[in-house]
């Protein structure tokens, strides 16, 4: 039908203002894109170009550079040493087998070295550089750079490992770092993103562990420019980061060497030098020992078992660790506790017949036919039990305990080394606690002489002879500097006792060593101006039964080692005015003054000297024997050289 030219024209004006409100909506989107396209470029540009920017370049972690240790001279027990390693990236390398068989036709690769960094590399991208072997000789990175071209994906490379020049004589002390594992990432609470380097080192035991935080430091970066697939491309910049503190210990190297060598003459023994002073640990000695560099990049299966199954415990650090009764070194702090309360005077007698009878039992003193009537100073220059178990009787267990406590027994001290032992000081409430029984008067008597539930370190014992020494509550320090800054000196106050009563004790160790009826006078020193004031201790860690009493008590040389009793002392010197406190436990060593006391007389006498102890300040019927001992001992350079020269 055809239209009218009224239809027409209303058609045209209505098709005349769509287009118009199209073309203003085409005009309206394309200034909106306009103005964004003005506002990207320009006013946003510098932020999309660093989003660009970043999208190229990554940041990388670069681990600083550990903290030293030294001792208290300032020679290094711990340091950073040039690590020469093999490096490969799976996905230059190609065929990864081949080439890794090329490698090993050319230097020689721990098998087991290199199965850990094949399942490393399984964890890691193919872009990621991996640790084949460490730990190599410049001779080995030469051999490798001159081969490069016939070892695609294979890069000679260069960083720091940690290395501890002393070795064996602070394993215990300083302890050890090794790689990061899983298990550490697992119980440590710590976010710091250095802990996810492949192989990244952290302290693992002793010093180098209780400090970590300290000694890691703060971590570096380089960035890095990597292309889309993530590989590196080139370095464009670096900061090293922050290096860790550098600690100071107190212990002395010469005096620590010393008393290691002297310990390894024995099968297993612990032994501690304090500064009655200050409290600084002046060496903290356990043997056997183990060269801690082992651990430094993972120590194998077979060298592991090797330590573990050792009969003697080489790992464990006896001389915090280890918890053993202290025989008769115990008898002054039973004294201390009876003067204290009054319930004695020194010129107090008890008669020993041999044995003390409670109940229908006997409670033998070590000397069969006893010691007759004995006072203080006898009591502990002839180390008698009775007079002992006379006083336990007189002073009761809490007590005792309450005094041993302010002694430094049965307290846990906060120093950086690991598995710190606390002991065990025990009362009425602790075996009720612990036990669910009632202390008996018998336990009182086995307390008395240093056996029975009573356990002390060697720490401990050296600190509470310290502590009767000097009369002051001083508490061990083994860190003697932080980057420089001074640790705080603790206890260098009178603990509170009795000077005069002090003075009885100190005498009474003083005959132990100096008369000819003490039960330590073959450790005397033949010099007066160091003298040294000392108990024995001889702990059983058998019980010994009435028959076996009766046909007569077996010899420990006759029984299996583990069997035998330990063997303690404990000393300290110049007797006038001590400078030195030593406690010395010889693992069933059987006999405390024969065996523990010449190990403490040679350590104290070590300790003043400063060096290898001249044969005059030794009896002169034991100067040939002590001689050939000495010369025999393997020292480190320093000391023995004083040895070849006294010789």
């Amino acid at each position: 039908m055809k239209r009218s030219p009224k239809d027409t024209e209303a058609s045209v004006r209505k098709i005349t203002r769509r287009s118009l409100v199209l073309a203003g909506a085409q005009t309206a989107v394309l200034a909106a894109l306009g103005l964004r396209m003005r506002q990207m470029q320009v006013e946003q540009a510098d932020e999309f170009r660093l989003l660009a920017e970043e999208n190229r370049i990554n940041m990388r972690l670069i681990a600083p550079a550990r903290g030293l240790i030294f001792d208290r001279n300032g020679a290094p027990v711990a340091e950073n040493t040039q690590n020469y390693r093999i490096v490969i990236v799976r996905e230059d390398a190609g065929d990864v087998d081949e080439v890794i068989a090329r490698l090993r036709q050319l230097i020689i690769i721990d098998p087991e070295e290199l199965e850990r960094a094949l399942r490393e590399m399984k964890r890691r991208s193919p872009f990621v550089p991996i640790t084949l072997t460490d730990q190599r000789s410049w001779e080995d990175i030469a051999t490798v750079a001159v081969n490069a071209p016939a070892l695609p994906g294979i890069t000679p490379d260069v960083g720091l490992t940690r290395s501890y020049p002393l070795a064996e004589d602070f394993s215990h002390i300083v302890g050890y770092v090794g790689p990061v594992s899983d298990y550490d990432l697992s119980r440590i609470e710590d976010n710091d993103p250095l802990l996810q380097i492949p192989k990244f080192q952290i302290g693992k035991t002793g010093v180098e562990n209780k400090f970590e935080r300290d000694l890691r430091g703060k971590a570096g970066n380089k960035r890095i420019e990597v292309n889309a697939a993530g590989r590196v491309m080139r370095e464009l910049g670096r900061d090293a980061g922050t290096p860790g503190a550098n600690l100071q210990l107190t212990v002395d190297a010469g005096l620590q060497n010393f008393v290691e060598a002297r310990l390894t003459l024995e099968e297993s023994a612990a032994a501690v030098v304090m500064d009655p002073r200050n409290g600084d640990l002046l060496a903290v000695g356990s043997a056997p020992t183990f060269d801690p560099n082992a651990f430094v990049r993972g120590i194998s299966v077979a060298d592991y078992a090797g330590l573990t199954d050792n009969l003697y415990r080489p790992l464990a650090n006896k001389a915090v660790q280890g918890a053993y009764p202290p025989g008769s070194t115990f008898k002054m702090v039973v004294a201390m506790a009876a003067l204290d309360y009054g319930l004695i005077t020194p010129n107090d007698t008890a008669y020993c017949p041999g044995f003390t009878t409670l109940g229908d039992r006997r409670f033998h003193c070590w000397k069969r036919g006893g010691h007759g009537y004995v006072d203080l100073e006898k009591s502990l220059q002839q180390s008698c039990d009775v007079y002992y178990y006379d006083l336990a009787q007189k002073v009761g267990v809490d007590k005792i305990a309450e005094t041993a406590r302010r002694f430094g027994l049965g307290e846990r001290f906060d120093i950086p080394m690991s598995a710190v032992t606390s002991g065990t000081m025990p009362d009425k409430a602790w075996k009720s606690e612990r036990y669910g029984t009632e202390w008996l008067v018998g336990d009182s008597l086995n307390a008395s002489i240093g056996q029975g539930f009573v356990l002390a370190s060697p720490l401990q014992m050296a600190v509470m002879t310290a502590r009767l020494a000097s009369g002051n509550s001083i508490v061990p320090r083994l860190v003697k500097s932080v980057d420089g800054i001074e640790a705080e000196i603790e206890g260098a106050t009178p603990m509170g006792f009795n000077e005069n009563h002090l003075r009885l004790v100190r005498k009474g160790m003083y005959s132990v060593t100096n008369t000819r009826r003490g039960t330590g006078f073959n450790v005397r020193i033949d010099d007066d101006r160091m003298r040294l004031a000392g108990k024995s201790g001889t702990s059983q860690v058998r019980n010994i039964t009435a028959a076996e009493r009766a046909r007569g008590v077996t010899q420990n040389a006759d029984l299996p080692w583990e069997r035998r009793d330990h063997a303690l002392f404990v000393a300290y010197a110049p007797y006038e005015n001590p400078t030195h406190a030593a406690a010395v436990v010889v693992e069933h060593g059987s006999a405390g003054s024969s065996v523990a006391g010449p190990v403490a007389r040679d350590i104290l006498l070590y300790a003043m000297h400063g060096k290898l102890p001249p044969l005059e300040s030794y009896p002169a019927s034991q100067r040939g024997k002590v001689g050939q001992m000495l010369n025999s001992m393997n020292l480190r350079q320093t000391t023995g050289a004083a040895a070849r020269d006294r010789a």
